[in-house]
């Protein structure tokens, strides 16, 4: 029973801070800071709070699979964070949060291959509703939804950021049975801040202006509470993958796409708002199929 309370909490927390980073990550690259700059401050910082727990727990004799795991989710986290900041510099949050959901359909067919997590056919039905509900998200009064949405670069560059998270998160769940979820946690804010620090370099970022530019009083409010949001999410992520496969556990925190849709009103005044809901609530119906029915 407390396992149960436990894991609720976790997702009850993972579902707010997730949009809530997302807000965090739009108002940072509003005020002109470079995407892959917030990216790698992020993983960086979270890294020194890691660096610093490190010395209060005792660490384990790791085999290669634990740094295998590790480097290969740290590179696709890296990428699929960088792509996520880019995202949200250009489009809207109501409609790049609820497009997330695809990525438990990611985890799920990565799962099978990697995991041997089998869907039954509740999760196939599941993931068909969060399809559906998809087009009423992306459908606009400004735009109707149809194939050539896709060529956005805000809705391309969103869709990169889900399947290489999802991937990643295939990956975090092997560094977690190889280790633990603290030690997971570590390995992710470690790798990701040296490969995301790499990507600077590979997309020929002044790091030092960025950084000289972004690194101003005014913004560490906001690096501060991103940094907050990250690492809840992150842990949290983690503490659940360690109690159920990834494919619904990714499906079950679809439900934070109606805090993104909310964020997206609240904060940046985003428009279309009741379609948006209804599309959500037909994908978190999907969702909720391949938790509770999952057996």
């Amino acid at each position: 029973m407390a396992d149960v309370i436990l894991v609720t909490i976790a997702v009850i927390l993972r579902v707010i801070s997730n949009p809530l980073a997302n807000v965090f990550q739009k108002q940072l690259t509003a005020r002109k800071n470079h995407p892959l700059i917030v990216n790698f401050l992020t993983y960086f910082f979270l890294s020194v709070f890691c660096f610093v727990l490190l010395i209060f727990i005792k660490i384990p004799t790791l085999g290669n699979s634990f740094w295998l795991y590790s480097i290969l989710g740290g590179i696709m986290g890296a990428l699929g964070n960088g792509f996520l900041v880019k995202a949200l510099d250009k489009g809207d949050l109501s409609v790049l949060g609820p497009i997330n959901s695809y990525k438990s359909v990611v985890g799920i067919i990565f799962g099978i291959f990697l995991l041997s997590e089998i869907p039954n056919v509740w999760g196939i039905l599941g993931i068909g509703l969060i399809i559906y509900g998809s087009y009423f998200v992306l459908d606009s009064p400004d735009e109707k939804f149809s194939w050539k949405l896709l060529k956005k670069q805000e809705i391309q560059f969103r869709i990169w950021a889900m399947i290489l998270t999802a991937i990643e998160a295939i990956f975090v769940k092997k560094v977690i049975l190889a280790s633990s979820t603290v030690l997971a946690f570590t390995s992710w804010c470690f790798f990701g801040a040296l490969f995301s620090f790499i990507f600077l370099f590979f997309y020929k970022i002044p790091i030092k202006n960025e950084l000289n530019k972004t690194l101003k009083i005014e913004n560490l409010n906001k690096f501060f509470s991103l940094i907050i949001c990250i690492g809840i999410m992150q842990f949290t992520t983690n503490y659940i993958f360690d109690y159920m496969p990834v494919g619904y556990a990714l499906s079950l925190f679809q439900l934070s796409t109606i805090v993104s849709i909310i964020f997206g009103y609240k904060f940046f005044q985003e428009k279309g708002i009741r379609k948006k809901v209804i599309g959500s609530v037909i994908m978190i119906i999907g969702s909720v199929l391949i938790i509770l029915l999952k057996n």
